[in-house]
C-alpha cells in the first residue's frame, strides 16, 4: 500500500476527534504570538543578560529570503547576514552578536560576541551541551509547543494502525492475502483505555488533548511538577513513571533528552508495561536502551512499539530494530506536515523584535534543565 494510501485510512479514522479537539483553536489573527501559541516568556528583559547590547548584525542560516526581508522591516538598523548550512555558517560568525538556525561548536568558537541563539526546533541538547552556551552565558531560545498539535496526530495515527490492525492488514494488502483473522485479539477500542505520556510538556500536552478527545483517560509525568490541563486526569513525578506505566495501555514518550531521561525506558520500565500494551517515542532515541526494546518486542513482553526516533539514527539497515515483530518505524518525521515554516517564521520575528529592544524573550531555554 502507497503511503497516501494510508494516509487516507488514518485520516478516516482520526477526523472526527480531530475537528472536535482543534474546532475553535484557531486564534484570531490579532492575537500576538505569545498568545497564539501560548508561549511562555522570560521572567526578566534580556537587556539584563551578560554581554547584551543592542544587535548589529545577525546571522540567519538557510534559504528564507521573505524571512529576511520581513526581520529587516522589524530590525531596519540590523544587518542580516546569511548562510545556506550550518557548515557554512562558522565562515560568516565572527562578528555578529545573535545566530538564528545554528547551534555548533564551530559556530560559536568563531563567533565570539554571539550573545542568542534561536534554534528551528523543540529539541536543544546538542546545542546547550556546547560549553560556551553555558560559559558565555548565551540566551537560547527554541520552538517549544509549535510542532505539538502536529506530532499529536503522528502519535494517534501510530496507536490507532495498531488497536485497528493496520501494521498487520497492509503487509496483507501488499501481498493479495485477504485474511480477516491477521490481527485477531488485536482489534480494539481506544475509547476508554488509559495513555500515559511522559513528558507534560507542549508536545506531551497536545497528545494528552488529542488522546483525550478520542475518549482515553489520560495520566502523565513531568518534571516541573503535578500541574496540568483539565483533560489529564492525573499529573505524576518522574519517580513516579513504573507505577504510572503499569497502569497504562498506551506509553508516549514526549520528554526532551536530559541527564534524567538519558536510558530511562530500560529493562525495568517494559517489564512494568502491561503486556497488552503499546509504547510510541517521538522524544528522543537516547531515551530508550535500545536492546531492552528489542528484547521486550520479541518476547512479547508489550504488544507493540511506534517509533519516530532511534538510536542509532539513522537507523542502519543490519539493525536487530528492522526485524523485530510488532513494530512501526519512521524516519523522524512526525513535525512535517503541510503547514510549512509560518509559525517558527512567527516566533523568529518575535523574539528578534524582542531581542532587538532588550524586552522579555520568549521560550527560553533553562540550560541547567535541558529544555
Amino acid at each position: 500500500m502507497s503511503k497516501s494510501t494510508l494516509s487516507v485510512l488514518l485520516t478516516a479514522l482520526i477526523a472526527a476527534f480531530v475537528h472536535q479537539t482543534h474546532a475553535g483553536d484557531t486564534a484570531p489573527a490579532d492575537l500576538d504570538v505569545r498568545e497564539r501559541y501560548q508561549l511562555e516568556e522570560a521572567r526578566s528583559p534580556v537587556r539584563e543578560s551578560t554581554g547584551w547590547r543592542t544587535p548589529k548584525r545577525i546571522l540567519v542560516v538557510g534559504s528564507f529570503p521573505q524571512l529576511i526581508t520581513q526581520l529587516q522591516a522589524i530590525a531596519p538598523g540590523v544587518e542580516f547576514v546569511t548562510a545556506t548550512s550550518s557548515a557554512a555558517a562558522a565562515g560568516k560568525a565572527s562578528d555578529v552578536d545573535a545566530v538564528i538556525g545554528a547551534c555548533t561548536p564551530e559556530v560559536l568558537a568563531a563567533g565570539r560576541a554571539i550573545r542568542w541563539i534561536q534554534t528551528y526546533s523543540a529539541g536543544v541538547e546538542n546545542c546547550i551541551a556546547i560549553p560556551a552556551v553555558r560559559e558565555r552565558e548565551i540566551v537560547v531560545t527554541n520552538m517549544q509547543r509549535i510542532s505539538g498539535p502536529v506530532m499529536a496526530e503522528h502519535v494517534l495515527a501510530m496507536v490507532l494502525a495498531f488497536t485497528r490492525g493496520l501494521d498487520v492488514f497492509i503487509p496483507a494488502q501488499s501481498k493479495r492475502v485477504w485474511r480477516r483473522d491477521a490481527a485477531e485479539g488485536r482489534m480494539t477500542s481506544v475509547r476508554g483505555k488509559t495513555m500515559l505520556v511522559v513528558g507534560l510538556g507542549g508536545i506531551g500536552s497536545e497528545v494528552a488533548r488529542l488522546a483525550h478527545a478520542a475518549g482515553m483517560r489520560v495520566i502523565a509525568t513531568r518534571a516541573s511538577g503535578r500541574t496540568g490541563p483539565d483533560y489529564v486526569s492525573y499529573v505524576g513525578l518522574p519517580d513516579e513513571l513504573l507505577k504510572l506505566a503499569s497502569e497504562a495501555d498506551v506509553v508516549v514518550n514526549t520528554a526532551p533528552l536530559t541527564a534524567q531521561t538519558t536510558g530511562v525506558f530500560d529493562a525495568e520500565f517494559f517489564a512494568k508495561m502491561k503486556r497488552s500494551a503499546y509504547f510510541i517515542n517521538v522524544g528522543r532515541g537516547k531515551s530508550v536502551v535500545t536492546s531492552a526494546l528489542v528484547d521486550a518486542l520479541t518476547s512479547g513482553a508489550i504488544a507493540g512499539a511506534g517509533l519516530d526516533v532511534t538510536d542509532p539514527e539513522p537507523l542502519p539497515a543490519e539493525h536487530p530494530l528492522w526485524r523485530v515483530p510488532n513494530l512501526i518505524v519512521t524516519p523522524h518525521v512526525a513535525n512535517d506536515s503541510d503547514l510549512g515554516f509560518g509559525a517558527q517564521a512567527e516566533v523568529i520575528k518575535e523574539n528578534t523584535r524582542r531581542y532587538v529592544t532588550g524586552e522579555r524573550m520568549l521560550s527560553v531555554v533553562d540550560v541547567t534543565r535541558g529544555y
